[in-house]
């Protein structure tokens, strides 16, 4: 028998329909239930790749018996946090208060009116290291409900107050930007820097893309040798771990040891858009073909098994398949001898793989050594050896295929689609793939037909069968405007540029603070215990840290300067966190790193696919410049950054600006090279 999860959208929610446990989603009949019964909510959040929440749901969820005592004591409601970002924010806030940590599954008790008073995150059926059995929590928490009422509503109000009081980093306050903020947090991420591994910290490691991000702009704008050290050797050290797949592309979500070797072998869109993208911005800076390999598999990958066939985005692939972590990954050192053959030895010890394994008795594929040092001691030619690893990986791909695959979550989600968005249309651009760009393209407009209303708000989430749903959060739209601009820098379709800036201006209109920056949900999104604003950058950007990005980027397109200066405002105010927490506030100090570099402004007027228009932007798309803006097209005024700007000569013409001021017109690419590269000229 199903529960009422079965009706739901959420791959995560119908993993749980076959459960005994009487299941809510959340919404106004669970809550209704709570307070009509006057019994406590039992709220479980997690997501469909997370492992340990498999874990619980198998230990907990579908035993009988658990279920009975949380079905007889408790309202089940049971929330996917990728949905519901709102929810799973204002909770784990409270989470974190009561423990000092955080993670899911999470595990809250509420009221019946929806205030926390106890929680946690994984509870094992039995007691085991210092954690109490679920069941013995259950029943302790539901006497607790009726004989000690009192203590629990005080506690569930101070928590409640504690979560109202809590500002965010930079909330109301003011901050100036200077050089020294760069300094602060270039040292302060020297001083986690594994120089050994790569990474910052210790295990687990997480891949840092936005940090590495801010690297690659530190050496550009600095010329900071050390910054593109760092960044070079993690970039490296993951491309090579076990975290990358080998065989088929993309990250795994992070490492569980410090070598970047054993990854939680869940896969989410969010890191593959984000690490697809500075991988591509390393290879524009060194030409390094490792960093565009990376690119390429990590894109393919997305393309063969993370999209829809309308152009969305899947969200995520699970860490276990049949019931094991990691099981369609590993391979024994049998398997790989029985596939290969005579070209097993090569393969094997190119990617560490031995009979007595490297993790847990089976082999993750690695390469502990990099290739010319493995070709120098099989005495191969680098290239001939590259030729054989690629016809054994594509068998092992292949064996690999007609295993039991993860279990896919194929929702799609604005936000994440718009990184990914991002990250296909640069490297379309950078690496010469119209491939690449029509796969952007394809999914800018499938999000345009299926998750934008009539009025041109967001939705958060599309499956296929059951449409779209939930109200945009909004990262949703920083997410999608941030995606939209790089494809108009693309392809100069001005209909891209108008819907980036139709969200800027939903984001102002219905998300704005009064104290400054964003609220992560609209003016009309359900009442909750608070409206969160969540400033750190986590996993993907902030919701705020992209907004100020768009709006910086917006300015400059418009010559808005109410943009410019709400952005600036935002960005000032968190320069004590970004000097303190570099690693948490990495997108913020790429945002002031745009602010600070003196960004340049080019127009390009002429037709787009004309020979001499393609010449000039050879020039612009040479070279990873991220403190630049371009539109191309005829003088119009849809873009202003085009208009009232004529041809000369009825050449294609350059325009490039600092902040609105202007350098002479150009008509060949060698004199806008000096322009923009900053050599002397005599056209100002």
């Amino acid at each position: 028998m199903t529960n009422r999860l079965a009706t739901e959208t959420s791959p995560y929610l119908r993993q749980h329909a076959e459960n005994p446990v009487d299941w809510y989603p959340w919404g106004e009949e669970a809550l209704q239930r709570a307070r009509e019964e006057d019994k406590p909510i039992l709220l479980s959040i997690g997501y469909a790749a997370c492992h340990w929440c498999h874990v619980m749901a198998h230990e907990s969820f579908e035993n009988p018996a658990t279920a009975e005592l949380m079905n007889k004591y408790y309202v089940n409601i049971k929330v996917d946090r990728e949905e519901r970002p709102d929810l799973d924010s204002i909770y784990m806030g409270a989470v974190q208060a009561m423990t000092g940590q955080g993670g899911w599954p999470m595990t809250v008790f509420l009221t019946p009116d929806g205030r926390p008073f106890f929680g946690g995150t994984y509870y094992p059926p039995v007691p085991r290291h210092g954690m109490p059995a679920f069941p013995q929590l259950l029943m302790a928490l539901a006497q607790a409900w009726t004989d000690k009422r009192d203590e629990i509503e005080r506690s569930a109000g101070e928590i409640t107050t504690h979560l109202s009081q809590i500002a965010p980093a930079g909330s109301g306050g003011e901050g100036v930007l200077t050089a020294d903020l760069f300094d602060q947090a270039l040292n302060g991420l020297l001083r986690t820097y594994d120089s050994k591994l790569g990474g910052f910290g210790r295990a687990p490691k997480f891949p840092p893309s936005m940090t590495l991000e801010f690297l690659l702009r530190m050496h550009i704008q600095r010329d900071d040798a050390m910054a593109l050290r760092m960044a070079e050797h993690t970039l490296e050290m993951m491309a090579r771990g076990g975290i990358y797949d080998q065989l088929g592309g993309g990250f795994a979500r992070y490492s569980t040891d410090d070598r970047w070797l054993a990854p939680h072998f869940e896969k989410m869109l969010y890191d593959n858009a984000l690490l697809a993208r500075v991988y591509l911005h390393a290879w524009q800076l060194t030409g390094k073909p490792l960093y565009r390999r990376i690119v390429e598999e990590t894109l393919d990958f997305v393309v063969r098994e993370m999209r829809h066939a309308e152009g969305g985005f899947y969200s995520s692939y699970d860490a276990d398949s049949e019931g094991e972590e990691g099981k369609f990954y590993v391979w024994s050192a049998e398997e790989i001898r029985a596939a290969l053959g005579s070209e097993a030895t090569l393969f094997m010890t190119y990617y560490d793989v031995s009979d007595v394994g490297n993790w847990e008795g089976h082999n993750i594929l690695n390469v502990p050594r990099g290739p010319a040092e493995v070709a120098a001691a099989l005495g191969l030619d680098a290239a001939v050896m590259e030729q054989r690893l690629a016809v054994g990986r594509q068998t092992l791909y292949d064996i690999r295929a007609g295993r039991a695959w993860p279990g896919l979550d194929d929702k799609v989600l604005t936000a994440w689609n718009g990184l990914m968005l991002a990250a296909f249309t640069e490297a379309g651009r950078a690496l010469g793939r119209p491939d690449y760009t029509d796969i952007a393209t394809q999914n800018a407009e499938f999000l345009y037909t299926n998750l934008r209303q009539a009025d041109g708000r967001l939705l958060r989430s599309w499956r296929d069968g059951a449409g779209a749903r939930y109200n945009a959060y909004l990262e949703d739209y920083a997410f999608l405007a941030d995606g939209l601009l790089a494809l108009y820098q693309t392809t100069f379709e001005p209909r891209w540029f108008l819907w980036a800036r139709e969200l800027a201006e939903w984001m102002l209109t219905h998300f704005e603070d009064p104290a400054g920056g964003f609220f992560d949900t609209s003016d009309d999104h359900e009442m909750l215990l608070h409206r969160p604003k969540d400033t750190q950058d986590t996993a993907t950007p902030s919701g705020n840290s992209m907004a100020a990005g768009v709006l910086l980027a917006l300015s400059l397109y418009t010559g808005e300067g109410r943009y410019w200066d709400m952005a600036e405002s935002m960005v000032a105010a968190l320069a004590e966190p970004m000097m303190r927490y570099p690693g948490a506030f990495s997108h913020w100090l790429c945002a002031a790193a745009l602010i600070m570099a003196e960004p340049r402004e080019v127009a390009i007027v002429g037709v787009p696919a004309a020979a001499d228009t393609r010449e000039l932007l050879d020039v612009l798309q040479s070279r990873y410049r991220p403190a630049l803006v371009a539109a191309v097209g005829p003088s119009e005024p849809v873009v202003p950054l085009l208009a009232d700007r004529p041809q000369l000569n009825g050449r294609a013409t350059a325009y490039v600006c600092r902040r609105f001021v202007c350098l002479n017109p150009v008509t060949q690419p060698e004199a806008l090279a000096e322009q923009l590269d900053g050599l002397p000229t005599d056209d100002r």
